[in-house]
């Protein structure tokens, strides 16, 4: 039932931005969104003269009232807080919406004279002009962020009883004691037990907390392999030791659609996994990788990289080319060596989702010893 509604959401949102890649021919809108006010400007198309500049509440009835009536417009407004529904608010009323990626738009982020009124005119001009340099994202579907909001829910509970825990332990060894290791999850247990006496009455509610927040997240994993099995794609990434649930379930979330890129090794680039570039002449130097798109699923395919490539990893192409660029013994090569099997993973997850082939460790090197062996 969730998949059928999925797939019916992402149909209509296909033939809304179809609907709405007519030409336009009247007016441009720039849509600087506030928490609690937006600031608009709209353009004449042609003579790129100002047609109406405000503001307007950021409510959904103020929103609809404004947009819902008048000629189809090609609406700017940049990602954030609010961007997700008002895009899709703005869609359901029948115009073009370009949604701006920030960082590529220096000329708003960067201006001196920086002001919600100027923001809203620069993004009306960009649009009018040349849209390609707004830099144009599409937003997941209202489906997708709701199951992605629970991911990130487990995550910020997981980070708040790693800062707990740090905390409890630095506390520990500033009287020159230490607690004995121990997992995460069980850490509350075994800290309680041996918490020096002089620490109680200031360590205890903070171990407490550390329970709760363990009760919660062990809460979170079971919701999460529930929502996972609503989404048939995920087991086939599951595949691949390492990849759990939450990778899976956060993978696909966020590309949504895996006909979204042409190639699979497009996928890399997405999440920021490729270096950087600033070549001028035969100045070509090292970069770190961009670290654009989602931190999250970047992170998560690190962890992943990171099994890959531990004492419990299985043998597979992923790992033996990791080993392959970590060969040698500097920190600095080993962290290069789990980003780029980080990046391939990436690239295999989203081959694996497009071919619906089944996954197969050791493909590229059995594909190498046949060609080894008919030459």
């Amino acid at each position: 039932m969730v998949c059928r509604k999925r797939a019916q959401g992402l149909k209509e949102r296909r033939l809304a931005m179809k609907k709405c890649n007519r030409r336009v021919e009247r007016q441009v809108c720039g849509l600087d969104l506030g928490d609690r006010y937006s600031r608009l400007c709209v353009l004449d198309a042609e003579s790129g003269e100002i047609v109406e500049d405000g503001r307007i509440a950021t409510t959904a009835t103020a929103l609809k009232q404004r947009f819902s009536s008048g000629p189809a417009m090609r609406v700017a407004i940049e990602v954030g807080t609010h961007s997700p529904w008002v895009s899709r608010l703005l869609t359901e009323c029948g115009h073009e919406v370009l949604v701006a990626n920030p960082r590529k738009v220096r000329l708003i982020y960067k201006n001196r004279r920086k002001n919600d009124a100027i923001d809203a005119l620069y993004l009306a001009r960009l649009a009018r002009l040349e849209p390609a340099l707004l830099a144009p994202i599409q937003h997941r579907g209202e489906v997708a962020q709701r199951d992605l909001a629970l991911l990130r829910s487990r995550d910020a509970l997981v980070r708040a009883r790693t800062q707990l825990i740090n905390h409890v332990r630095g506390a520990v060894k500033s009287i020159g004691k230490r607690l004995p290791r121990s997992s995460s999850e069980a850490f509350a247990t075994k800290a309680g037990l041996t918490l020096p006496p002089e620490l109680k009455t200031a360590l205890e509610p903070v171990i407490e907390v550390i329970t709760a927040l363990t009760a919660q997240i062990r809460l979170c994993d079971k919701r999460i392999e529930k929502v996972a099995r609503t989404y048939p794609e995920t087991e086939r990434l599951r595949q691949v030791k390492g990849v759990g649930p939450i990778t899976a379930l956060a993978f696909v979330l966020t590309l949504e659609e895996p006909a979204r890129f042409a190639t699979s090794r497009a996928v890399g680039p997405y999440l920021g996994l490729i270096p950087a570039q600033r070549e001028s002449g035969d100045s070509k130097p090292e970069m770190h990788i961009t670290k654009e798109g989602d931190a999250f699923v970047r992170r998560l395919l690190v962890g992943s990289a990171q099994y890959i490539l531990g004492p419990f990893g299985e043998d597979c192409d992923l790992r033996r080319h990791g080993f392959k660029l970590g060969a040698r013994a500097s920190k600095k090569d080993k962290r290069r060596a789990v980003v780029a099997v980080a990046r391939k993973l990436g690239v295999l997850l989203h081959r694996l989702w497009a071919s619906e082939q089944p996954y197969d460790p050791l493909f590229n090197a059995k594909r190498a010893a046949r060609t080894s062996a008919a030459a």
